[in-house]
């Protein structure tokens, strides 16, 4: 029978209207701004009188909050607006000292219930609202200095193999100095090494010191170049690794200047965890135990488990070579182990080491770069926070090689599974080439101005409501039915990129503006199909049936076309632009199905069942 559907249409339809409803819902209740504090390292857990302290100082600012709730890893504390928000930060954390991040956040504030659907609001945007933004300072010159050091045991290495005797090497200040009893010894050490560091700039032209003869090798201007840029680039791969794994949509992590990165994650929630895994900038050495008599000028001391460790200054490698890891349980001892796999050329480095130092003991040297707040009165007699970097080294594991390993190892001496995990996800994402220091955090505000904002939102609402208002006039009855397959297509728009995780920008906006257009144009063309129909002499049933299987094929094809172009803007796109391709792409697919079928469904409930219909209003 024509302009009938059967029941589970009709069902099908409400139930993804409803679905619509239920998971658009959560963007009615907008976040509250607050902070969230945690441990610097994953091992600091936090309590009820860690909070407090974070309450009472808040209290002798005479910043309000409400709402404060703690869990093992983290606490939150709200507050009314953004100013009291910003101010709260800075009183915490000087209250709680550098033991903890306070990071800025929005707390949501969606129902319980619809929490445990699964539902949660959209994601905004930077140029909305939300997100965090870090600018981080990249120390090129350490990388500089750590090649160095790296180059001058290459050099001692080399200078043994050839025979040629020294008496020391020592790097200071990005200069590698090295000494000899003798000029001749000298010169042909000189000699020896420039063919072999062709990017070195050597300088042998010293007087005898002390019975010593010295030469000088420093990295040329050109390379020193070409190891900041290596040195960034590294550090902004890094970086976005370790974003990915925090699973932030649409990040923006680029470079700025010579030495600094930009990162901004919209629509981070866990802030706190953000800054802490985006911030840690650690490494790993891989170190042999130093033998009893070994000089003090070729060792390091370290602690481990409360007992100072003696270290040989010389690598066998770092945590560049890393390839993966992933953490687990050592199922003989129940503890948390790392599972570590080498590049070849780490594995042939670990191989050689171990291969003639069986029965010695290997240290993992866990290196971590920190920044510190310390508050210091400047010269208008205000006090500031003043950044402080400093290094923290510690040996996590210090075991005897009970034979040569390869590619594939595991570092055991971990305190808790969580920190294994840290550690696999540190190492996983790859190593810094340089260290890296927070200068700035902020949240973000309207990047375009909250007026343009408004303006986007208001655009929204004008083009609605016109819409719906030429809708009604120009096709009465159908109009009716184009207008409430609208509103549900806007529902659906909503609760689709709040399912997926999407982030609205202002370019979103535009997509959905677009999209309103789009949803209406499919039966504007249904419409006008019906009525060349009507006026050809078609009854009204068969009008309505060939209105919209003929224009249906008109829709696709158009739709499709769009679609492409959308994917294409997605896939070539980056950050708003995206943002724009997603909401188009969403707004294609589910103005496809409230256009044709819903308006269909609404069509056939009216006149359906109607046998001796003599006229539409259309």
């Amino acid at each position: 029978m024509l302009n009938r559907y059967p029941l589970w249409k009709y069902l099908l339809i409400v139930l993804v209207a409803v679905l619509g409803f239920v998971y658009s819902a959560p963007n009615l209740y907008p976040p509250d701004d607050a902070i969230q504090i945690s441990g610097s390292s994953s091992d600091l857990t936090i309590d009820a009188a860690t909070l407090k302290r974070a309450e009472q100082a808040l209290n002798d600012a005479g910043i309000s909050y409400f709402g404060s709730e703690f869990s093992d890893t983290s606490a939150e504390l709200r507050f009314n607006n953004g100013e009291d928000q910003l101010q709260g930060k800075t009183v915490v954390q000087q209250a709680l000292g550098s033991d903890y991040v306070v990071a800025l956040n929005q707390a949501p504030t969606t129902p319980d219930w619809l929490v445990s659907m699964g539902a949660s609001p959209m994601k905004l945007g930077l140029d909305l609202r939300g997100g965090v933004h870090f600018l981080l300072e990249v120390d090129v010159d350490s990388a500089i200095t750590k090649r160095q050091q790296t180059s001058a045991d290459e050099m001692k290495d080399q200078l043994r193999d050839e025979r040629i005797r020294y008496l020391k090497f020592d790097v200071e200040n990005t200069v590698i100095n090295a000494y000899f009893r003798s000029e001749d010894l000298r010169d042909q050490a000189v000699s020896a090494l420039r063919s072999e560091y062709r990017q070195m700039l050597f300088d042998n032209d010293f007087p005898e010191e002390n019975g010593h003869y010295r030469f000088t090798a420093t990295l040329s201007e050109a390379a020193q170049r070409q190891m900041e840029q290596d040195a960034l680039t590294q550090n902004l791969t890094t970086l976005r690794k370790r974003v990915n794994e925090l699973g932030v949509s649409e990040p923006i992590v680029q470079s700025q200047g010579r030495n600094r990165i930009i990162v901004q994650l919209p629509g981070v929630q866990d802030t706190a965890e953000a800054k802490r895994v985006i911030g840690k900038t650690a490494n790993l050495e891989f170190r042999l135990e130093a033998e009893p008599d070994a000089l003090s000028a070729a060792t390091e001391e370290f602690d481990y488990n409360g007992y100072p460790a003696s270290l040989e200054r010389k690598l066998i490698l770092t945590g560049d070579h890393v390839a993966n890891a992933n953490a687990s349980v050592d199922p003989e001892t129940n503890m948390p182990q790392v599972n570590i796999t080498l590049d070849s050329l780490g594995g042939t480095k670990m191989n050689h080491a171990t291969r003639s130092n069986i029965g010695r003991r290997m240290a993992v040297l866990f290196i971590e770069y920190k920044t510190r707040m310390n508050t210091e009165v400047n010269e208008s007699g205000e006090e500031v926070q003043v950044p402080e970097q400093y290094v923290e080294r510690s040996v996590i594991s210090l075991a005897t090689i009970q034979g040569a390993l390869g590619v594939q190892f595991r570092i055991t001496g971990l305190d808790s599974p969580r920190a294994a995990s840290e550690l696999a996800l540190m190492l996983r994402s790859g190593a810094l080439a340089a260290p890296m220091y927070f200068v700035e955090e902020r949240t973000i505000g309207p990047s375009l101005g909250a007026e343009n904002i408004e303006l986007g939102v208001k655009s929204v609402q004008w083009g609605l409501a016109l819409v719906l208002l030429f809708m009604l006039v120009y096709y009465k009855v159908f109009g009716i039915f184009a207008n409430i397959a609208l509103a549900v297509n806007m529902l659906l728009l909503v609760a689709v990129m709040s399912l997926l995780g999407a982030t609205l920008t202002l370019p979103g906006i535009a997509g959905i503006v677009l999209t309103v257009g789009m949803a209406v144009d499919a039966n504007v063309l249904i419409f006008a199909r019906i009525r060349e129909e009507l006026k050809a002499g078609a009854s009204p049933q068969s009008a309505i049936s060939a209105g919209y299987d003929r224009a249906y094929v008109t829709i696709l094809d158009a739709n499709i076309t769009t679609l492409i172009v959308a994917v294409i803007l997605y896939a070539i796109g980056t950050g708003p632009v995206k943002g724009f391709a997603v909401t188009l792409s969403i707004g294609i697919l589910t103005s496809m199905f409230t256009a044709i079928m819903g308006t269909r469904a609404l069509t056939n409930l009216v006149y359906g069942g109607r046998k001796n219909l003599k006229k539409l209003w259309i």
